[in-house]
């Protein structure tokens, strides 16, 4: 009778700031994200849920450049992996968010990071069939042949496969073509 009298406490009233924190962005609740990140030893900016998604994955795929630009800004690990692998890059490639994939790569975002199943951003981009990401990707210096581990293709691969992607594979063989090595003889002697 006692036991059953005690209050169980609920999810709120024992949960972590960082738990707290990734309620707040969800809930697009700039004030109690600023309060938490401000708070003195705070690290909650790179916390990650049971999932591994950061405060950067979800608002990443919320597809919204304003927190993005915020949460980078506060010191974000911009390179941070999901249970999946995925980082921030990786999901704006899928959900053909191209404004931060550029965001994200100007603060230095790892252009080949692959995810458990060796996708890289550009593989995604690729499959999406959308063009201003390959186009970004591949002048930002994505390999256009490392493969994934499930199928062991390249994102050239995917693209000659799909007869709808010639664009695609243009790009990427002009981004590859003007990265050539340019070869300088030396004097004759």
């Amino acid at each position: 009778m006692l036991l059953m009298s005690l209050a169980v406490p609920t999810a709120a009233q024992v949960a972590s700031p960082g738990y707290t924190f990734l309620q707040a962005v969800r809930e697009r609740d700039g004030t109690k994200a600023t309060d938490l990140l401000q708070q003195p030893g705070s690290r909650v900016v790179n916390y990650r849920d049971d999932k591994g998604d950061s405060a950067l994955h979800i608002v990443t795929s919320r597809r919204d450049i304003t927190w993005l630009r915020f949460l980078m800004g506060q010191g974000a690990d911009i390179n941070v992996s999901n249970n999946s692998g995925d980082t921030p890059l990786l999901i704006a490639s899928r959900t053909g968010f191209a404004e931060g994939a550029q965001a994200l790569l100007a603060r230095g975002a790892q252009v080949d990071k692959p995810n458990r199943l060796g996708e890289t951003p550009l593989i995604i981009a690729v499959q999406q069939r959308n063009l201003e990401l390959v186009k970004l990707l591949a002048e930002r210096g994505a390999n256009p042949d490392r493969t994934d581990n499930a199928t062991g293709r390249s994102a050239r691969d995917y693209a000659k496969m799909d007869t709808r992607a010639a664009e695609i594979l243009r790009i990427i063989d002009q981004a590859k073509a003007a990265k050539k090595p340019v070869v300088v003889a030396g004097p004759k002697l």
